[in-house]
Protein backbone atom coordinates (compact mmCIF):
# COMPACT_ATOMS: atom_id res chain seq x y z
CA UNK A 1 0.00 0.00 0.00
CA UNK A 2 1.33 3.58 -0.70
CA UNK A 3 0.83 5.66 2.20
CA UNK A 4 1.61 8.70 0.39
CA UNK A 5 4.44 10.23 2.79
CA UNK A 6 6.63 11.09 0.00
CA UNK A 7 7.83 14.48 0.65
CA UNK A 8 5.71 15.38 3.68
CA UNK A 9 6.87 16.52 6.41
CA UNK A 10 7.13 15.44 10.02
CA UNK A 11 7.98 16.32 13.33
CA UNK A 12 8.09 14.16 16.63
CA UNK A 13 8.25 14.78 19.93
CA UNK A 14 10.59 11.74 21.69
CA UNK A 15 12.20 10.35 18.53
CA UNK A 16 15.11 9.10 19.58
CA UNK A 17 14.29 5.49 21.53
CA UNK A 18 11.69 3.17 21.29
CA UNK A 19 7.98 3.82 19.62
CA UNK A 20 9.42 7.72 18.68
CA UNK A 21 12.42 6.27 16.70
CA UNK A 22 10.66 3.25 15.22
CA UNK A 23 8.48 5.88 13.70
CA UNK A 24 10.73 8.14 12.45
CA UNK A 25 12.52 5.42 11.07
CA UNK A 26 9.44 4.20 9.49
CA UNK A 27 8.54 8.07 8.64
CA UNK A 28 11.55 8.43 7.26
CA UNK A 29 11.56 5.24 5.02
CA UNK A 30 8.66 6.57 3.37
CA UNK A 31 10.38 9.01 2.02
CA UNK A 32 9.44 11.47 4.78
CA UNK A 33 11.68 14.39 5.81
CA UNK A 34 11.29 14.36 9.57
CA UNK A 35 12.06 16.68 12.58
CA UNK A 36 13.20 15.04 15.66
CA UNK A 37 13.35 16.26 19.53
CA UNK A 38 14.13 14.76 23.08
CA UNK A 39 16.43 15.46 26.06
CA UNK A 40 19.08 13.68 25.22
CA UNK A 41 21.67 15.56 22.64
CA UNK A 42 23.72 13.21 21.70
CA UNK A 43 20.89 10.16 20.89
CA UNK A 44 19.57 13.40 18.85
CA UNK A 45 22.58 13.96 17.17
CA UNK A 46 22.53 9.61 16.11
CA UNK A 47 19.24 9.49 15.15
CA UNK A 48 19.57 12.70 12.96
CA UNK A 49 22.32 11.08 11.36
CA UNK A 50 20.58 7.72 10.79
CA UNK A 51 17.30 9.57 9.29
CA UNK A 52 19.50 11.77 6.80
CA UNK A 53 20.84 8.18 5.49
CA UNK A 54 17.56 7.46 4.46
CA UNK A 55 17.88 10.22 1.91
CA UNK A 56 15.58 12.45 3.41
CA UNK A 57 15.89 15.73 4.90
CA UNK A 58 16.09 15.55 8.79
CA UNK A 59 17.03 17.49 11.92
CA UNK A 60 16.84 17.60 15.30
CA UNK A 61 17.40 19.49 18.87
CA UNK A 62 17.75 18.87 22.23
CA UNK A 63 14.49 20.02 24.17
CA UNK A 64 12.79 20.29 27.16
CA UNK A 65 8.90 19.37 26.50
CA UNK A 66 7.98 20.55 29.75
CA UNK A 67 9.31 24.03 29.10
CA UNK A 68 6.45 25.31 26.94
CA UNK A 69 8.09 28.27 25.07
CA UNK A 70 11.18 25.89 24.45
CA UNK A 71 9.28 23.35 22.74
CA UNK A 72 6.69 26.26 20.87
CA UNK A 73 10.08 27.64 19.60
CA UNK A 74 11.55 24.86 18.46
CA UNK A 75 8.33 23.83 16.86
CA UNK A 76 8.07 27.24 14.85
CA UNK A 77 12.13 26.78 13.65
CA UNK A 78 11.64 22.68 12.70
CA UNK A 79 8.14 23.71 10.57
CA UNK A 80 10.55 26.51 8.94
CA UNK A 81 13.80 23.93 8.60
CA UNK A 82 11.61 21.42 6.69
CA UNK A 83 9.42 23.64 4.46
CA UNK A 84 6.25 22.90 6.67
CA UNK A 85 4.60 20.46 8.97
CA UNK A 86 2.32 17.88 7.36
CA UNK A 87 2.61 15.27 10.29
CA UNK A 88 3.35 15.92 14.13
CA UNK A 89 3.17 13.00 16.38
CA UNK A 90 3.20 13.42 20.63
CA UNK A 91 5.02 10.33 21.60
CA UNK A 92 6.85 11.98 24.85
CA UNK A 93 5.65 10.99 28.01
CA UNK A 94 6.83 11.26 31.74
CA UNK A 95 6.32 7.82 32.90
CA UNK A 96 5.23 8.68 35.73
CA UNK A 97 3.50 5.97 37.97
CA UNK A 98 3.09 7.18 41.54
CA UNK A 99 -0.54 8.42 43.08
CA UNK A 100 1.19 11.40 44.86
CA UNK A 101 1.13 14.68 43.50
CA UNK A 102 4.71 15.19 41.92
CA UNK A 103 3.80 12.50 39.32
CA UNK A 104 0.40 14.30 38.47
CA UNK A 105 2.43 17.42 37.99
CA UNK A 106 5.49 15.40 36.26
CA UNK A 107 2.87 13.96 33.82
CA UNK A 108 0.87 16.29 33.37
CA UNK A 109 3.41 19.07 32.24
CA UNK A 110 5.32 16.58 29.89
CA UNK A 111 2.53 14.72 28.43
CA UNK A 112 -0.74 16.89 28.32
CA UNK A 113 0.97 20.34 28.12
CA UNK A 114 3.72 19.21 25.70
CA UNK A 115 0.84 17.65 22.98
CA UNK A 116 -1.17 21.15 24.20
CA UNK A 117 1.98 23.32 23.41
CA UNK A 118 3.01 21.08 20.34
CA UNK A 119 -0.21 21.29 18.68
CA UNK A 120 -0.70 25.00 19.04
CA UNK A 121 2.99 25.80 17.31
CA UNK A 122 2.17 23.22 14.72
CA UNK A 123 -1.12 24.89 14.11
CA UNK A 124 -0.50 27.07 11.42
CA UNK A 125 1.91 24.83 9.68
CA UNK A 126 -0.47 21.73 9.68
CA UNK A 127 -3.58 24.26 8.65
CA UNK A 128 -1.52 25.15 5.64
CA UNK A 129 -0.72 21.81 4.98
CA UNK A 130 -4.26 20.76 5.34
CA UNK A 131 -5.54 23.52 2.77
CA UNK A 132 -2.46 22.55 0.45
CA UNK A 133 -3.00 19.05 -0.10
CA UNK A 134 -6.46 18.31 2.07
CA UNK A 135 -4.66 16.67 4.66
CA UNK A 136 -2.03 16.90 7.59
CA UNK A 137 -2.47 14.91 11.03
CA UNK A 138 -1.95 14.99 14.23
CA UNK A 139 -1.28 11.28 16.21
CA UNK A 140 -0.59 11.19 19.98
CA UNK A 141 0.84 8.14 22.02
CA UNK A 142 -1.22 7.20 24.79
CA UNK A 143 -1.80 3.81 26.70
CA UNK A 144 -4.12 1.07 26.98
CA UNK A 145 -3.68 2.35 30.84
CA UNK A 146 -5.94 4.97 29.82
CA UNK A 147 -9.05 2.24 30.53
CA UNK A 148 -7.43 0.23 32.90
CA UNK A 149 -6.98 0.92 36.89
CA UNK A 150 -5.75 -1.23 39.65
CA UNK A 151 -4.07 1.43 42.38
CA UNK A 152 -4.85 5.31 42.02
CA UNK A 153 -1.68 6.01 39.44
CA UNK A 154 -1.25 9.31 38.19
CA UNK A 155 -0.12 7.10 34.49
CA UNK A 156 -3.64 5.93 33.31
CA UNK A 157 -5.86 8.84 34.09
CA UNK A 158 -2.96 11.67 32.39
CA UNK A 159 -3.40 9.07 28.85
CA UNK A 160 -7.27 9.19 29.25
CA UNK A 161 -6.84 12.92 29.40
CA UNK A 162 -4.87 13.21 25.86
CA UNK A 163 -7.75 10.57 24.39
CA UNK A 164 -10.43 13.18 25.46
CA UNK A 165 -8.27 16.25 24.04
CA UNK A 166 -7.53 14.08 20.35
CA UNK A 167 -11.17 13.81 20.12
CA UNK A 168 -12.18 16.94 20.78
CA UNK A 169 -8.97 18.19 18.26
CA UNK A 170 -10.30 16.03 15.97
CA UNK A 171 -13.84 17.63 15.81
CA UNK A 172 -12.51 21.29 15.74
CA UNK A 173 -10.34 20.69 12.89
CA UNK A 174 -12.47 18.01 10.71
CA UNK A 175 -13.22 20.48 8.33
CA UNK A 176 -10.19 21.63 7.46
CA UNK A 177 -8.45 18.50 7.19
CA UNK A 178 -6.91 18.05 10.05
CA UNK A 179 -6.90 14.64 11.53
CA UNK A 180 -6.09 13.94 14.98
CA UNK A 181 -6.19 10.43 16.38
CA UNK A 182 -4.24 8.33 19.24
CA UNK A 183 -2.56 5.44 19.37
CA UNK A 184 -2.80 2.79 22.89
CA UNK A 185 -0.22 0.60 22.84
CA UNK A 186 0.40 -2.16 25.67
CA UNK A 187 3.22 -3.38 26.50
CA UNK A 188 5.83 -2.62 24.28
CA UNK A 189 9.49 -4.19 24.96
CA UNK A 190 12.93 -2.32 24.03
CA UNK A 191 16.86 -2.12 25.46
CA UNK A 192 16.27 0.44 28.07
CA UNK A 193 12.87 1.01 27.79
CA UNK A 194 10.12 0.63 31.04
CA UNK A 195 9.29 -3.21 30.72
CA UNK A 196 13.37 -3.87 29.72
CA UNK A 197 14.04 -2.31 33.01
CA UNK A 198 11.37 -4.66 34.98
CA UNK A 199 12.99 -7.88 33.07
CA UNK A 200 15.48 -6.85 34.87
CA UNK A 201 14.85 -6.07 38.13
CA UNK A 202 12.25 -8.06 38.63
CA UNK A 203 11.95 -10.78 36.69
CA UNK A 204 9.03 -13.21 38.14
CA UNK A 205 6.28 -9.99 37.93
CA UNK A 206 7.85 -9.72 34.38
CA UNK A 207 6.96 -13.05 33.35
CA UNK A 208 3.24 -12.42 34.61
CA UNK A 209 2.68 -9.25 33.54
CA UNK A 210 3.30 -11.02 29.68
CA UNK A 211 1.25 -14.09 30.51
CA UNK A 212 -1.74 -12.34 30.97
CA UNK A 213 -1.63 -11.09 27.16
CA UNK A 214 -3.62 -13.42 25.15
CA UNK A 215 -0.23 -13.47 22.15
CA UNK A 216 2.59 -14.43 25.27
CA UNK A 217 4.48 -12.05 24.41
CA UNK A 218 4.95 -8.44 24.52
CA UNK A 219 4.90 -5.42 21.20
CA UNK A 220 7.52 -4.22 19.30
CA UNK A 221 8.19 -0.55 18.90
CA UNK A 222 8.04 -1.35 15.35
CA UNK A 223 4.09 -2.55 15.56
CA UNK A 224 3.50 0.96 17.42
CA UNK A 225 5.36 2.57 14.62
CA UNK A 226 3.14 0.96 11.68
CA UNK A 227 -0.25 1.85 13.13
CA UNK A 228 1.13 5.48 14.03
CA UNK A 229 2.31 5.48 10.51
CA UNK A 230 -0.74 4.53 9.35
CA UNK A 231 -3.05 6.73 10.88
CA UNK A 232 -0.78 9.75 10.22
CA UNK A 233 -0.67 8.79 6.49
CA UNK A 234 -2.73 10.43 3.62
CA UNK A 235 -3.82 6.74 3.43
CA UNK A 236 -6.21 7.11 6.20
CA UNK A 237 -7.58 10.37 5.46
CA UNK A 238 -11.35 9.71 6.88
CA UNK A 239 -9.84 8.48 9.84
CA UNK A 240 -10.22 11.08 12.54
CA UNK A 241 -10.95 10.78 16.00
CA UNK A 242 -10.20 7.29 16.47
CA UNK A 243 -7.77 5.59 19.53
CA UNK A 244 -6.53 2.48 18.16
CA UNK A 245 -5.50 0.28 20.69
CA UNK A 246 -2.36 -1.78 20.14
CA UNK A 247 -2.17 -4.43 22.86
CA UNK A 248 -2.45 -8.03 21.71
CA UNK A 249 -6.21 -7.84 23.19
CA UNK A 250 -4.68 -8.00 26.41
CA UNK A 251 -7.46 -5.49 27.47
CA UNK A 252 -11.10 -6.71 28.22
CA UNK A 253 -13.43 -3.74 27.16
CA UNK A 254 -15.57 -3.37 23.91
CA UNK A 255 -14.84 -0.65 21.62
CA UNK A 256 -18.10 0.26 20.41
Amino acid sequence: MDLHLKGKNAVILGGTRGIGRAIADTLASEGANVAVCARNADQVKDTVAALKDKGVKATGASVDITDGPALKSWIEKAGTDLGGIDILVSNAGAMAQGGDPASWESNFKLDVLGAVNAFDAAYPFLEKAAAAGKDAAFVIIASVSAAESDVPSSYGPIKAALIHYAKGLARQHAKRGIRTNVVSPGMVYFEGGVWNMVEKGNPDYFKQAVSRNPTGRCATPQEIANAAVFLASPASSYTTGANLIVDGAVSRRVNF
